[in-house]
């Protein structure tokens, strides 16, 4: 049996969708009601000991999805009760869904990489999905208004990577996953994309001049405080595009394209709204 969490969210929704209609998947969801029409559920809080226990019960792979961003000690309490509770309940392998190498000059890195040691000091047979920054998520940071995308990306770029195809490889990987043990893949995109390119695609796709300009990280950081955003989330953000624009995110050498079996998909079609895949 194959177990996942976290089928609610933005990555997990598209998973549990490529698991629709095996027998032997089931979601595991504090929101049990929130998850998808038709697929068999069970109720995993990580911070209730109780529903883990009993909702481990019988599975043979974890598919374990990050816990969400959080503070530091709320993440890594959130995976290492999990992890914990997979082992006593006999889970053979857990496979999880990490941040790429690249990564470690984010804020949130370091709760991934503690989970990182903790599946390779434990019990369990591990696979780690070493998954780079959304396209999506770029898009979200690099918006257009007025014409203009102010996001300060300096000249960086970054190895956007479609949330599509991490989908397709956690899916893969997960119904599979003693072919992939004790494996660490790095899944970025192809194509490094910055500010300029970007406002070039766009400016194709919407046959309106879109230029970029970018702002300060000070003015993003006033921005960003101004929305009243979790205290932890500010500098999160402002360190994401601190990361990118002085170039330690650009590197798009990885695994993606041999496990999909095909081209990863173009991180610009999708902000663009193009991709055909």
């Amino acid at each position: 049996m194959i177990l996942m969490t976290g089928a609610t969210g933005a990555l997990g929704r598209l998973v549990a969708a490529r698991l629709t209609g095996r027998d032997d998947v089931v979601i595991g969801s504090r929101a049990p009601e929130a998850v998808p029409a038709g697929m068999p559920s069970r109720l995993i809080d990580f911070e209730d000991p109780a529903s883990l226990e009993e909702g481990f019960a019988g599975v043979d792979t974890l598919l374990l999805i990050s816990a969400g961003y959080g503070e530091d000690d709320v993440v890594i309490a959130r995976h290492g009760a999990a992890i914990e509770a997979a082992e006593k309940a006999g889970v053979s392998h857990i496979v999880y869904t990490s941040l790429s190498a690249a990564g470690d000059h984010l804020a949130y890195a370091l709760a991934h990489r503690w989970t990182e040691r903790r599946l390779r000091e434990g019990t369990a047979n591990w696979t780690i999905l070493r998954n780079g920054l959304y396209a999506e998520l770029l898009a979200t940071l690099a918006p257009v208004v007025d014409g203009r995308i102010t996001a300060p990306l300096g000249s960086g770029r970054l190895a956007a990577v479609a949330r599509e195809d991490l989908a397709d490889v956690a899916a893969l990987v997960a119904t599979d996953a003693s072919a992939h043990a004790a494996r660490t893949y790095e899944l970025v995109g192809e194509e490094a994309v910055g500010g300029a390119e970007l406002a070039a695609a766009l400016t194709e796709a919407t046959g309106s001049t879109v230029s970029y300009e970018p702002s300060t990280l000070a003015e993003a950081r006033e921005a960003f405080t101004a929305l009243g955003l979790a205290s932890f989330q500010v500098p999160m953000l402002v360190g994401t595009y601190s990361s990118i624009a002085n170039g330690f995110m650009d590197g798009t050498d990885g695994d993606l394209r041999s496990l999909l079996g095909t081209a990863p998909r173009s991180a610009l079609e999708i902000i663009a709204g193009k991709s055909s895949r």
